[in-house]
């Protein structure tokens, strides 16, 4: 059988949901044909980049497919779930699917905060914080999304052993995880600060838990002395399965290189723009347009 990466192998996870939600361990992947839920070099719009209107309520979190579609002209979408300001219940998840479906607008994925870190101490917190996230899985699934993003930033107000945060956050994220695969739900860890900022943290973690229903969401940071973003990024790619959040960079010459690393890498899904206010995503668009051409 031919070599087949790992991020490969991650992104033929996303075709599994088509068959019924089957454990892991009794899929053939090798047999999984192309999936419409496996796109390339497709535009979406993050909803953080709003977040400013959503919060001084101009608009509610149901109006967001109708915001994308008609403001931007995206069609793929990303929620943030302190953005909601309503509890998903059935009735409410089932209004939003429908004003998604009503312009044409697919729901990617929930980004996830204020529901605990992965890297923490206890086995009591790293089990909470699996508990935790067990709900947006759940709305996730029910929505037809494909990931749900987390964060694993460490303690602020100390610095812990390397090893030590590489193992309570395996630990909390396989609590996470072994919920997430019945639910054919990717789990993905954002770079938010502390040890995700590490990339070959990052690329550790990925390999200590060995999950294909875990993965790295890259946030195209603007570059500091302390982080250099284009080196998260070629470093990070390889288990990044389904989305970036894109960010345009200081000069379009950066993010021209940027793009083309995706583009060389074979990068397959989301541009999930989150740079806002609202001016500045039809930029954003239209530098992925002229660098993606598409």
């Amino acid at each position: 059988m031919a070599h087949i990466s790992r991020r490969n192998f991650l992104e033929k996870t996303v075709v599994l949901g088509a068959a019924g939600l089957v454990a892991p361990s009794v899929m053939d992947l090798s047999a999984a044909g192309a999936s419409p839920r496996v796109h390339r070099n497709t535009i979406g719009l993050a909803q953080w980049a709003l977040n400013g209107e959503i919060r001084e309520r101009k608009w509610t979190n149901l109006d967001f497919p109708r915001i994308a579609r008609e403001d931007f002209g995206i069609s793929a979408i990303e929620f943030v779930n302190i953005l909601w300001m309503d509890v998903p219940t059935m009735n409410y998840l089932n209004r939003l699917k429908q004003n998604a479906d009503n312009h044409g607008v697919t729901m990617t994925g929930i980004a996830c905060d204020a529901e605990g870190d992965a890297c923490v101490p206890t086995a009591g917190e790293q089990r909470q914080f699996g508990i935790n996230h067990r709900k947006w899985v759940d709305a996730a699934q029910y929505l037809g999304c494909y990931a749900i993003r987390i964060n694993c930033i460490g303690p602020r107000d100390r610095e812990i052993p390397r090893e030590e945060a590489l193992k309570w956050s395996a630990e909390s994220l396989n609590h996470l995880v072994e919920y997430a695969i019945p639910a054919n739900i990717i789990v993905l860890v954002e770079n938010h600060g502390g040890v995700s900022n590490d990339a070959d943290f990052m690329v550790d973690l990925m390999e200590e838990v060995n999950s294909r229903y875990l993965g790295i969401l890259p946030d195209w940071r603007s570059p500091t002395p302390q982080f250099d973003n284009y080196e998260f990024l070629r470093k990070t790619l390889p288990y990044a399965p389904l989305s970036t959040h894109y960010r345009p960079q200081p000069t379009e010459e950066l993010t021209a290189k940027m793009i083309r690393l995706c583009v060389d890498s074979g990068f397959s899904g989301y541009y999930c723009i989150e740079t806002g206010p609202r001016e500045e995503i039809p930029k954003g668009k239209a530098l992925l347009e002229k660098y993606l051409k598409v």
